[in-house]
């Protein structure tokens, strides 16, 4: 039941924000702007959604700050100052609730509530929800705006219950932290997570045992403070930067993707440009030639340039070949970047365990098993990422026509229109869903858009008097072929990664994101628009 000094949301809405995250905050402005009545509810016991959640030790973002905010206010940005380029956890949770506060957006959200499920009520055409408290909530609209790394991808490892020590996942990270001091770690997972906590941490525990299943490619974050004189040229730039943003493929104003081929140039010109971005680009490194994603001898040439640098990072030259990533292209799982990564394994009390030829087998009550050997532990920390894209969209019970429920719908992968609306759920609407760029490029461009352009469909509905809204199942599998067309042109599915719900033991093997940018997604969007909502059954 809810506790007494929880707030219950209002039983009835216009519109209920699943999510106090990014997109959620976002949604809740612009739509109690357009005179929707809008509340939104969040499982956490604070705001910040993906922010409140990520607490480890060197948890931040990998996209520039000044474009890892929101644009819809040019007094908001004028008055924010990024103290670095890359801002960790907490300056962006402050940020949020910085937003929050300025906007007054506390007063329309409940904490502590998650939707447990929702069905479709045909004779009122409104949604009702219930949540794990005991609420119950009428709404016209309901809009997922649960993010796309926010379901947890707990551990499938024998005897976790046995362990005597402390368990912990990067994900949810305790708020009053962890005590690390002295004490033997192991860590079970090395993507951009664990990228980030391992070099965090190594100084500070006793022995540091790193568990790698998968070698990751990652480069240098150069991230570093901002100067006075740089957030002043920023801000004076920002309505050129925000344009180049929309208008990109990524969402990255920082970078200018560079358009030529990287067999287009010998080696000597691509060795001395690819140094050059090293030592700058950070998260952008993937854009310093243009057929990185669609053409593997291309790709070949960067991923071979990342082995070597981590040859001239780590001392041992054994240890450095198991930390170099081979059998999948650079870029075809999300790009990591890092602060000393590869540096760290230098350290004396910083072991390696290459899973790939000695798999773990158990967990003991002293710590964890492989084939050859048992690790003694204190604490283990799961850095084993997220149940991406669709996770926490399955997670309640979504009752579509006919009392379909949205995993059956789904069960063969993700189906949707746009990333936005899904057939047989009457107005359900996704905030950077599976179908939509989303993770592809810098997802606050993604959340944006997808809040402005879902904001203008129930605005122009109400005022045609058409408030709901469908998705026309032929409008739906041609968007899905769409997408799944242009995700072959790419490197993409060439590697196990949560774009194809690879790491997720059941989870179907559909490629999810839209890979062919944020600038031609913006566009095939805008047409809709244009276009009278072609697609959309409105009524």
């Amino acid at each position: 039941m809810a506790s007494s000094t929880r707030q219950a949301p209002p039983a009835k809405v216009d519109v209920l924000v699943v999510g106090a995250g990014f997109a959620g905050l976002a949604m809740l402005h612009r739509l109690r702007g357009e005179g929707f009545h809008t509340h939104v509810v969040e499982a956490g016991s604070g705001i910040g959604g993906t922010w409140f959640w990520n607490r480890y030790p060197g948890a931040r973002c990998d996209v520039d700050s000044t474009d890892y905010s929101y644009s819809f206010s040019d007094e908001l940005q004028k008055e924010w100052r990024w103290s670095e380029r890359y801002a960790t956890q907490p300056e962006i949770l402050r940020y949020i609730e910085h937003v929050a506060d300025r906007f007054e957006l506390r007063p329309d959200i409940t904490l502590d509530t998650r939707v447990s499920e929702a069905h479709w009520d045909e004779a009122g055409s409104r949604w009702e929800v219930r949540t794990e408290p005991g609420d119950r909530i009428s709404a016209r609209y309901l809009i997922m705006a649960t993010g796309c790394l926010s379901t947890t991808k707990q551990p499938d490892i024998d005897g976790i219950e046995d362990f005597a020590g402390q368990v912990v996942h990067t994900a949810d990270w305790p708020a009053e932290g962890v005590d690390l001091a002295g004490k033997r770690v192991g860590i079970v997972g090395t993507g951009s997570s664990g990228i980030q906590v391992i070099p965090e941490i190594a100084a500070e525990v006793g022995r540091l045992h790193v568990f790698q299943r998968t070698p990751n490619f990652s480069v240098p974050a150069r991230h570093r403070p901002l100067t006075d004189a740089e957030r002043a040229a920023i801000i004076a730039e920002y309505p050129q930067r925000r344009e180049r943003a929309r208008l990109s493929p990524t969402g990255l104003a920082a970078v200018t993707p560079n358009p030529q081929s990287a067999l287009d140039v010998d080696e000597a010109e691509r060795q001395a440009h690819y140094e050059k971005w090293w030592d700058s680009a950070g998260f952008g490194f993937l854009l310093c030639y243009a057929d990185l994603l669609t053409n593997q001898e291309a790709n070949d040439t960067a991923a071979e340039f990342i082995r070597a640098k981590i040859g001239e990072q780590v001392d041992d030259p054994v240890l450095a070949e198991k930390l170099m990533p081979h059998g999948y292209p650079y870029g075809a799982k999300r790009p990591c970047v890092d602060n000393g990564y590869y540096q760290t394994f230098n350290r004396p009390n910083v072991e390696l365990i290459d899973l790939l030829s000695t798999p773990l087998v158990k967990t003991t009550r002293n710590g964890l098993c492989t084939t050859e050997a048992e690790y003694s532990l204190d604490v283990l920390i799961f850095a084993t990422g997220f149940d991406a894209m669709t996770g926490s969209l399955l997670k309640p019970v979504i009752r579509g026509h006919d009392g379909v429920t949205l995993r059956e719908h789904w069960r063969a992968g993700p189906l949707t229109y746009l990333g936005v609306t899904t057939s047989g759920f009457p107005n359900l609407f996704i905030v950077a869903g599976p179908g939509s760029p989303s993770l592809l490029g810098n997802v606050l461009v993604s959340i944006e858009q997808h809040v402005d352009w879902i904001s203008d469909l129930l605005t122009r509905s109400r005022s045609e008097g058409k408030p709901t809204i469908d998705t026309a199942p032929g409008a739906e599998q041609d968007w899905v072929r769409h997408v799944n067309d242009t995700a072959a042109h790419m490197l993409y599915t060439a590697a196990n990664s949560y774009y194809l719900g690879a790491e997720v033991p059941g989870k179907p093997r559909v490629f999810m994101p839209y890979a062919g940018g944020l600038r031609r997604y913006r566009r095939e969007c805008d047409k809709v628009a244009r276009d009278g909502y072609p697609g959309l059954i409105r009524n």
